[in-house]
């Protein structure tokens, strides 16, 4: 089988705005949000209830494109400065997830810690 190579991140692209959608595992549970400001993530750890799902809200509010990135999550969306991005999350079950900013290896690492 072939394919072109074209397609894939277009492929990508979709299946993560699939992602961001609410659906059927998601309810109404707790919000948070994260901001990209001088180069880290704030707050860069973020304590939130296991058990609930959670829509995180996340600000680029810097002057450059960033990647906000969790493999532990499922996530990877690129946001351009000043973009506003919502991630609806299921409920998480106890466990750190970590997240980063994927183009800049040099910026910190944050977690969300579910309790």
């Amino acid at each position: 089988m072939t394919y072109d190579p074209r397609v894939v991140p277009i492929v990508i692209g979709l299946l993560l705005a699939v992602l961001a959608l609410p659906g059927a595992a998601h309810s109404d549970g707790g919000s948070a949000d994260l901001r990209f400001k001088n180069h880290q993530f704030t707050p860069q750890k973020l304590t939130v209830p296991a058990g609930q799902p959670l829509t995180l809200r996340v600000v680029n509010d810097s002057s450059e494109t960033i990647e906000f990135e969790s493999f532990r999550l499922n996530r990877e969306i690129a946001m351009t400065p000043g973009e506003a991005i919502t991630v609806r999350l299921p409920a998480l079950s106890p466990g750190s997830y970590d997240f980063y900013d994927d183009f800049h290896q040099d910026v910190p690492e944050g977690a969300i810690v579910a309790k």
